[in-house]
């Protein structure tokens, strides 16, 4: 008997894993498709490089302050009733695309669907922490989930190409997207999420997110989160920008440059949770990002052909970082914070992925809408992104409180 209800709870943990698995999926579909959309709006709108982008900064403005300001939610009201919540505003704006056609009617049915994909990230990303055994589960599980959206990241540019290529309008791509959050919706009714543990003797509201802010811990990763984000939406945003018109040897490869870069990038991040099981993190996340600083700065100094090779390539390098960063910084946390600490680094992600693009758009224009000089800005967040990494892998300022979060949340725990 006792075996079967084993059996029963590892299946129905299994279930609830996929279901995550395929949020993110959808989602990625949605936001890492706005670099091949951002042309399409351009020429249809008349828009210059840093409005047009407002597609990619204002949904990423809406779910940073989901983050912040609901994050609460999925510790107060558990992951299951949070995600369900996020995933229906996200199915009542995606099929509000089917009318309208105004620039500034697109841009805030994006801004309500950032809010929906910030609510129910907060819940998925708490629910990871509950259903892993261990902080490195933790990491690898993250490494699956974010390996699920880098594969979204390659579907949802696809789709929009094949229906521009069929004269069908990009914003189809959401009609697409609610569609599968509809069925994601009534699975996730149907399936049994772990019950999340409530403290008695902390009130869980958004004055305890903003009290968590301050923690160094919360902020460290946050930190890492914007900077690492910054750099990773320079090429999604604005490579496609950067290389348009290329004509040299590595031709075919510059055609499909965005989606290698996404092939990578979601290939590298499922090898990422087996790597993670089996050696430092921090030492990989420093000689990764050196790897990416090295792949930024080689391509503002070198030519069209170096930048066609080295960016997409980048991609490898960039796999394990966010969901690694990602990871520790929840993890670094009990479990009942899980929900306010993934919404405060959803902050800075989101914050990140605005902010980023943003200010590279707008170096970009100051230069007669030069791309390269935005990709040197986001080779100096790079640079930066790389000296924290090196401080967090030769000073190790996490390493007690995992060990402590290890013994106290995870050892000898059931699930």
């Amino acid at each position: 008997m006792a075996t079967q209800i084993s059996f029963d709870k590892k299946k129905n943990l299994t279930i609830v894993k996929w279901l995550t698995y395929m949020m993110f999926l959808m989602f990625a579909m949605t936001t890492d498709a706005v670099g091949v959309i951002i042309p399409e709006v351009m020429k249809q709108f008349n828009l210059s490089m840093t409005a047009a982008g407002l597609l990619h900064y204002g949904p990423m403005v809406a779910i940073a302050a989901a983050g912040i300001f609901l994050g609460f939610l999925a510790d107060k009201l558990g992951r299951k009733v949070t995600i369900v919540m996020g995933l229906t505003l996200f199915v009542l704006s995606s099929y509000m695309f089917l009318v309208g056609s105004s620039f500034g009617f697109f841009l805030a049915l994006l801004m309500v669907s950032g809010l929906a994909i910030g609510i129910f990230k907060t819940g998925a990303l708490a629910l990871i922490g509950d259903i892993s055994t261990s902080t490195r589960e933790h990491t690898s599980t993250m490494n699956n989930v974010e390996g699920f959206f880098g594969v979204g990241a390659i579907i949802g540019p696809f789709i929009v190409t094949y229906f521009l290529s069929r004269g069908v309008e990009w914003r189809y791509l959401y009609v697409v997207a609610a569609t599968l959050s509809v069925v994601l919706i009534v699975l996730s009714l149907l399936a049994k999420y772990p019950k999340t543990t409530k403290s008695t003797q902390e009130t869980i509201n958004l004055k305890r997110t903003m009290k968590m802010i301050g923690d160094p811990y919360a902020l460290g990763f946050s930190v890492a989160a914007f900077l690492y984000v910054s750099v990773e939406t320079a090429i999604y945003v604005w490579m496609p920008t950067l290389i348009f018109g290329y004509e040299g040897d590595l031709l075919m490869w510059a055609t499909y440059a965005l989606p290698i870069f996404f092939v990578l990038r979601a290939g590298g991040r499922f090898l990422g949770a087996w790597v993670m099981q089996r050696y430092n993190w921090a030492a990989v996340l420093a000689v990764f990002s050196f790897l990416i600083l090295l792949c930024f700065g080689l391509s503002v100094v070198g030519g069209s052909t170096v930048r066609v090779l080295l960016l997409p390539l980048s991609g490898l390098f960039m796999s394990v970082m966010y969901p690694t960063i990602n990871s520790k910084g929840i993890s670094c946390f009990p479990k009942v914070k899980g929900g306010a600490v993934s919404g405060i680094i959803l902050f800075f992600t989101a914050a990140g992925a605005a902010l980023g693009p943003l200010s590279m758009g707008i170096v970009s224009d100051a230069f007669n809408s030069q791309p390269i000089y935005g990709f040197m800005l986001a080779t100096f967040y790079a640079g930066i992104l790389f000296i924290g990494m090196m401080y967090n892998w030769i000073k190790e300022p996490t390493k007690k409180r995992l060990l402590q979060i290890e013994e106290t949340e995870y050892h000898n725990n059931p699930n």
